[in-house]
């Protein structure tokens, strides 16, 4: 019994001090280091599954403006005649920029369509130079021929969350 009021009594005078212990200090700090090391990798994956998104939207947005261009060539026989070469048989544009500086139709002086307002940048590596593909080339080819651009994939060889390289995507 005298054990419990020795212990008492110094729960009683422990009040009157201020500050923490050691073991006190070091169980908080090591709290705090294991959560951030578990929500470091949390973090790191969340940000490039973000990069990941925005390249997905970028090629949706430069491949719909690609096809956009190649059926507009067939309605308007103006850039058929205006810009491409005769042995660009397919209709896409022979360069990105076509996409955002616009071409003339050929139907009112000075009428001009653009399929984007500017070339969107490649999350990947910051820039907005992409690797084309023309409607020739070999699917498996690293190279474009550069007779038309059909496709576009990112210049970043780094993997991707789902095992692939981006310039394959």
């Amino acid at each position: 019994m005298s054990w419990f009021r020795s212990i008492g009594a110094r729960l009683r005078n422990r009040g009157n001090q201020r500050g923490l212990t050691l073991v006190e200090l070091s169980s908080v700090s090591a709290i705090i280091l294991i959560m951030a090391a578990v929500t470091y990798p949390v973090a790191n994956t969340m940000l490039k599954r973000q990069k990941e998104l925005e390249l997905r939207r970028a090629l949706r947005t430069i491949r719909t403006a690609l096809d956009r261009f190649q059926y507009d060539t067939e309605r308007f026989p103006g850039i058929r005649i205006g810009y491409l070469d005769r042995t660009n048989e397919e209709g896409y544009p022979e360069e990105l920029e076509w996409l955002y500086e616009g071409i003339d139709i050929g139907d009112a002086v000075g009428t001009k369509i653009k399929y984007l307002r500017r070339m969107p940048l490649d999350p990947m590596t910051g820039a907005a130079d992409w690797d084309t593909r023309s409607s020739r080339d070999d699917p498996e080819s690293l190279f474009s021929d550069n007779i038309n651009i059909f496709d576009v994939r990112s210049t970043s060889d780094k993997i991707g969350l789902d095992g692939t390289r981006y310039n394959t995507w």
